[in-house]
């Protein structure tokens, strides 16, 4: 199993990508594709902390006007609250690949460690204080997975813009790989 905090640390040190210039073509692609695969699973968490979040802001705006609401009420809500946030601000991209990967379950075991589905089942059951808290354990998990997310996209992206930029010059023409490969 891949330890993702490894997996992270390894994709987004400042020389992973190096001169990305001297790098062969087919190297590039397979950097950005684990980049890609590591993104996908970065991304599958980050949803998984945004609807649990939503949901303890829910219970929270509700006691904010004086409404304290039911779990089975809060269930019943659940799409109007996750609705809410169908499309965050910032870069959208169409994932490449669909399933979240080892990345992500690992980070979804870390987000089930500061809020799983029995601790959303009591919500109503906290006091305001231990509301405040996992709100702000949660929307601080989302800031940390955001910004990974963030990271591998400008990994991403640098590399996308190398093979591009061969693509355009002729570089990765059909006789520059065979080259390559022989």
């Amino acid at each position: 199993m891949v330890d993702v905090h490894t997996e992270l640390q390894r994709l987004l040190a400042a020389d992973y990508l190096g001169d990305l210039t001297a790098r062969p073509l087919e190297e590039l692609r397979a950097m950005r594709a684990e980049c890609q695969q590591v993104e996908t699973g970065v991304s599958y968490a980050r949803r998984l902390v945004q609807g649990r979040l939503d949901i303890a802001e829910a219970e929270r705006s509700g006691r904010a006007v004086g409404q304290r609401v039911a779990v089975a009420e809060l269930l019943d809500r659940l799409p109007q609250i996750l609705a809410d946030r169908t499309r965050a601000p910032g870069v959208g991209r169409l994932p490449q690949l669909l399933a979240p990967g080892e990345v992500g379950d690992e980070l979804a075991a870390e987000l089930d460690s500061i809020a799983d589905g029995a601790a959303l089942a009591r919500l109503p059951e906290l006091d305001d204080q231990a509301l405040d808290a996992l709100v702000g354990d949660l929307r601080a998990l989302e800031q940390r997975t955001s910004a990974r997310r963030r990271e591998l996209f400008s990994r991403i992206d640098a590399i996308t813009a190398e093979i591009t930029r061969r693509d355009r010059t002729g570089e990765a023409s059909v006789e520059a790989l065979l080259e390559e490969g022989g």
